[in-house]
């Protein structure tokens, strides 16, 4: 009984966010956090713009979403395919062992330090 209640609050809260951030715009609204980063270097951090690219995905802006964060477009089907292999981690190891390989992860975190610095060098 308690862990179907907790379940049901979790979706719901769930959904009351999801719908707020699907009605507020966090390019215009207040409402959502500014990054500490952003504010105190001037410099934008790997996650800059993934508020407005995850609104942008969620009123079918794919263009949009990609020139806010596209780093963050780009790694939405290695996040499922993350969450698939942690779902299933009994049922298929060698997947889950291959996902999070250290090689992988290395590669992974490559890539997000080359996106923090060419974005801030090109401008993106």
């Amino acid at each position: 009984m308690r862990r179907s209640l907790i379940i049901i609050l979790a979706v719901a809260a769930l959904l009351v966010f999801g719908f707020i951030y699907y009605a507020l715009d966090p390019s215009q609204s207040g409402v959502f956090p500014r990054c500490t980063f952003l504010t105190l270097t001037g410099y934008k951090c790997p996650g800059c713009g993934s508020q407005r690219a995850i609104h942008a995905l969620m009123h079918g802006d794919i263009a949009g979403a990609f020139r806010f964060n596209a780093l963050l477009l780009i790694s939405i089907p290695w996040i499922t395919l993350c969450l698939y292999a942690e779902a299933q981690r009994t049922r298929n190891p060698r997947l889950y062992a291959r996902l999070n390989s250290p090689l992988l992860i290395w590669l992974f975190l490559v890539m997000v330090l080359l996106w923090w610095l060419l974005r801030n060098i090109f401008n993106w």
